[in-house]
């Protein structure tokens, strides 16, 4: 029960960060960057496969993948947040997009991780019956 709740929570992170980029890109000029804009909508592509995978792939790996990709989309974030910005695009931590999308790469990082583990203790406890 705890797995398929955390399971659920990583899911919806990627799919809240998939649809903040696509808002981004879609609707907010994010397109016309060079280099960002395509990269948006990679992170678009990337979070809606890895949930697929997260919610029918009952193993190991496409969590790590999601574990992954909420760790390189936040570093990419913080990155835009120093005065040299990500590929010139700096940004300021105002918008409600920002705040959603820390929150969702968050959740993709620490549900991914605890996912992990009742992973693995409910697979040693399986192990042992």
């Amino acid at each position: 029960m705890v797995a398929w709740l955390l399971r659920i929570l990583v899911v919806l992170g990627l799919l809240g960060s998939a649809w903040v980029h696509w808002t981004l890109w879609s609707g907010e000029g994010f397109r016309d960057i060079p280099t960002i804009g395509p990269l948006f909508l990679v992170n678009v592509a990337a979070g809606v496969i890895v949930a697929v995978a997260v919610l029918f792939w009952h193993h190991w790996l496409p969590v790590l993948a999601a574990i992954g990709f909420g760790a390189a989309t936040l570093g990419a974030y913080l990155i835009s947040l120093t005065p040299g910005g990500l590929f010139g695009v700096r940004e300021q931590f105002v918008t409600a997009a920002e705040k959603w999308g820390v929150i969702t790469e968050s959740a993709c990082i620490v549900f991914g991780v605890l996912l992990l583990v009742a992973q693995r203790v409910r697979r040693k406890q399986s192990v042992l019956v």
